[in-house]
């Protein structure tokens, strides 16, 4: 075991040990916080007791400066200290103006009861719990009335009396200083712990929201292009059951297939979703070389479609062909839904050094354009071309029809399929 291992072992057993003290602590402070009222009760009756003892058993006289002050004062005066405490932590500042004239007839009198130090008791919750400059009127409100029993009684009251006052009220100011501190500090850390948790929560609720749109879009993807694909040959289907039932029923046996296709990709998608199929079979995202067959697919659902590839088809990433073959099964899917009966489809992948460029024209009338571009298909194309920092231009032609045009920059690291690690492909 190392040193760092075993410092971590005897971290984690003081941790363990201390950890009922902990708690016991903590359910202290959340019982003081619910009832405040109990705590300042305890406290004043512990030092109302303490007075009155030091009172009863005439352990004043060991200080005194005057052994024949009345009983009455002696009273008075260890009541008048200890009583105002019960409002030390809610108003330190006012205790401690209550409690000035008993100090200054503590020490005119020569009585010098130690009752006199539960002013340091108020200091110390001023400290804590309120503006540092109050210190200053505060160190006055506790001294300055020592001052007189001091001048009266020279011999030995600022050794015995003010000196010990001075340095009471200097230690008592640090200490509530000290964990004022540490309170802050802590506090902060909370505050800190707090922000981060909110961020967390704010991430993970991005990363759901961005989920469920990619969700959204691959769904609309699927569905949309397949169902559009299932109306055309349905619409064919009926029109050759009439003149030719032989072409009916391959329009019926290609919705099948299409409709089998579409489930197998949705039920991989949603197992992917479910928890507790972390294991689903993962199907190849689609790719540019699916192309043909979703061409062919378009074909049988009655949208001719003439392909043309221009250039050395590159060996682009695996998510940019999926995007291209997106956004290509998307205008084909509104071509089918648009485009009327006798529309005809073209598509032109040209590949250059530095782009891929894929523009998808079509002779239907097509649809009402989106000004804004706020269709969710047209949207998810903008999204994903965005996703490589490319480009999208949609909308109509001025010959009639619709045109898609996309261009994604192809990584300068990327070799055209063309070529071998090598050189050129003879």
């Amino acid at each position: 075991m190392t040193d760092q291992q075993r410092g971590g072992v005897r971290a984690a057993d003081a941790l363990s040990s201390t950890r009922p003290l902990q708690q016991l602590l903590q359910r202290i402070r959340v019982f003081d916080r619910r009832r405040p009222w109990v705590w300042d009760l305890v406290v004043t009756v512990f030092w109302v007791g303490a007075a009155l003892t030091d009172y009863a058993s005439s352990g004043w006289r060991m200080i005194a400066q005057n052994l024949n002050v009345p009983d009455w004062q002696l009273l008075v005066l260890s009541l008048g200290f200890t009583i105002p405490l019960y409002w030390r932590r809610r108003h330190p500042m006012a205790v401690l103006l209550a409690t000035a004239p008993f100090a200054l007839a503590n020490g005119w009198t020569g009585a010098i009861l130690q009752a006199h130090f539960a002013q340091l008791i108020a200091v110390f919750n001023l400290a804590v719990h309120r503006p540092l400059k109050q210190l200053v009127p505060a160190a006055a409100v506790v001294l300055l009335p020592l001052v007189p029993g001091a001048l009266r009684y020279p011999l030995a009251a600022w050794d015995g009396s003010f000196g010990p006052a001075v340095w009471g009220f200097i230690l008592t100011a640090l200490l509530g200083i000290a964990v004022r501190s540490r309170m802050e500090h802590l506090a902060s850390l909370v505050e800190h712990a707090r922000r981060l948790e909110i961020e967390r929560d704010q991430q993970a609720q991005l990363a759901a929201a961005t989920e469920r749109t990619r969700i959204a879009r691959e769904m609309h993807d699927i569905i949309g292009h397949n169902l559009s694909v299932i109306t055309g040959l349905a619409d064919g289907g009926a029109y050759a059951a009439r003149k030719n039932p032989e072409r009916a029923v391959q329009a019926l046996e290609a919705i099948g297939t299409t409709s089998r296709g579409a489930l197998t990709e949705l039920r991989r998608l949603l197992d992917v979703l479910r928890e507790e199929s972390p294991a689903a079979e993962l199907a190849p995202a689609p790719a540019l070389s699916d192309l043909d067959s979703l061409i062919e697919g378009v074909r049988s659902a009655g949208l001719p479609v003439r392909t043309t590839v221009e250039g050395s088809p590159a060996a682009l990433p695996p998510g940019m062909e999926l995007s291209v073959y997106r956004v290509i099964q998307e205008a084909l899917t509104n071509t089918l839904k648009h485009g009327g009966p006798s529309a005809t489809s073209e598509v032109l992948v040209s590949y250059a050094a530095d782009a891929v460029t894929v523009t998808v024209t079509d002779t239907g009338r097509g649809g009402a354009p989106d000004p804004d571009g706020t269709g969710r298909g047209l949207a998810g194309m903008r999204e994903r071309t965005a996703l490589y920092q490319g480009t999208l231009e949609a909308g109509p032609r001025q010959a009639g029809g619709w045109r898609v045009r996309l261009r994604m920059p192809i990584p300068p690291s990327l070799p055209s399929l063309s070529q071998s690690p090598e050189g050129p492909t003879p």
